[in-house]
């Protein structure tokens, strides 16, 4: 979802030239022109159609999700763009940062239609298009839209996965300029929760679920209703297909005229060989060394502190993460239970540790706070392996607790 449509084609020389040559070969100094300001837009009923275009997810984790565009085609002036919401670059001052707190900008942009497409057929994705069926007065509405938005003080937005991304603006340009009511037939009351919906389709790339998981919180698991749900570029297109428009006179039509596929691919089968194990695999592997660690501590009776303060630091820092996520502007990423096992404020007992664990406290605090975690799996769906991640802390723990209490007698 997080595209990088313009901005891939940049970085990448191979595309770059194969767009070059399209676009010397097909614009005129009209067209040119027209991609670079919707100004010149005409509202000839007989000539332009408008259609959503909904991209096929790619390999890459920003585009698992797919991407969807508007595309303006006026046969008669020989005008076919494509107007794109998904357009950022990672040059950005402060990407990562500004991504993690949810400040990131991302900007509408216009390119020839056949650019684009180029560069989904470029990618080995889909791209399917909807021509909607509009009367002239709410074509022209749109295009006045879209030439209010395209101005420079207004093409630049704030960017949220959930909530505002380029499928839920592009939906909100169409509809809101549509002289009636978009009625879905198949309307439900409430619709899967946000990390279900995204689950749909990452369960090919299981750690890019994980990275998902572990900054989502507790409000990512809520039901969603209807216009939260169209957020995702295919759960669009399916509500688009069935729907209709009923105007003030009660009379309807059908939202879409046509629907093909103006770039065409085989699915895609990814062959590039990613980490091969799962993090379920590897959380149990984790577990392997924590119960073979504490059976040579038992047997030898040695303390392998050292191997408790690595371990207590590195679930530190994660939390370091997760509290980041907390002030975060992403709604979804606040009231993160996970916080209890990756907890931050484990990192000021590492002196206590090093200094050959002096105290039980901590690790009474330890297994308090795994408790809670525990607890709040009760309201939150966790990450792949957190459970078992936090049954290797609290074997720690208990171990620790036992070891301490047979040294003092």
């Amino acid at each position: 979802m997080r595209n990088m449509n313009y901005f891939c084609i940049v970085k990448r020389f191979k595309t770059f030239i194969i767009l070059t040559i399209i676009c010397l070969i097909s614009l005129n100094t009209n067209e040119i022109s027209a991609s670079n300001s919707v100004q010149s837009l005409t509202t000839d009923e007989d000539s332009i159609e408008i259609s959503l275009l909904t991209c096929a997810p790619g390999q890459e984790v920003y585009s698992l999700y797919g991407h969807t565009a508007i595309r303006y085609n006026d046969k008669k002036k020989g005008i076919d763009i494509a107007i794109n919401y998904g357009m950022f670059s990672f040059k950005a001052p402060f990407f990562i940062l500004r991504f993690i707190f949810g400040l990131t900008d991302y900007e509408m942009g216009i390119i020839p239609f056949d650019a684009f497409c180029e560069e989904y057929r470029y990618e080995n994705r889909s791209v399917t298009q909807q021509v909607l069926n509009l009367t002239a007065e709410e074509k022209k509405e749109i295009i006045k839209a879209i030439e209010k938005n395209y101005l420079p003080e207004n093409r630049v937005y704030r960017y949220n996965y959930f909530y505002d991304n380029c499928t839920t603006r592009a939906r909100n340009i169409l509809l809101d300029n549509i002289d009636g009511e978009v009625c879905y037939p198949n309307k439900k009351e409430s619709y899967p929760s946000f990390r279900d919906l995204i689950h749909s389709f990452n369960d090919n790339d299981p750690w890019a679920r994980f990275g998902n998981d572990i900054l989502l919180g507790a409000k990512a698991d809520r039901k969603t209703n209807l216009n939260e749900y169209q957020f995702l570029p295919y759960n669009l297109m399916y509500d688009f297909e069935k729907a209709t428009i009923k105007d003030k006179n009660g009379i309807t039509r059908p939202l879409i005229l046509s629907q093909h596929d103006v770039v065409k691919c085989q699915t895609s089968i990814n062959n590039e060989k990613g980490f091969p194990l799962r993090p379920s695999t590897c959380a149990w592997i984790f577990l392997g060394c924590i119960i073979i660690t504490t059976i040579i501590e038992i047997c030898f009776k040695k303390n392998f502190w050292l191997f408790d303060a690595l371990l207590i630091f590195i679930y530190g820092c994660i939390g370091l993460i997760l509290l980041m996520m907390f002030f975060s502007k992403h709604p979804t990423t606040s009231t993160n239970l996970q916080i209890f096992l990756f907890n931050p404020l484990s990192l000021f007992y590492i002196y206590n540790i090093v200094k050959r664990n002096r105290t039980n406290r901590l690790w009474y605090y330890f297994s308090g706070s795994i408790a809670c975690f525990f607890i709040g799996g009760l309201f939150q769906d966790y990450a792949e392996g957190t459970y078992i991640l936090a049954l290797s802390l609290l074997i720690r723990c208990i171990y620790n607790i036992i070891r301490k209490k047979n040294n003092d007698k």
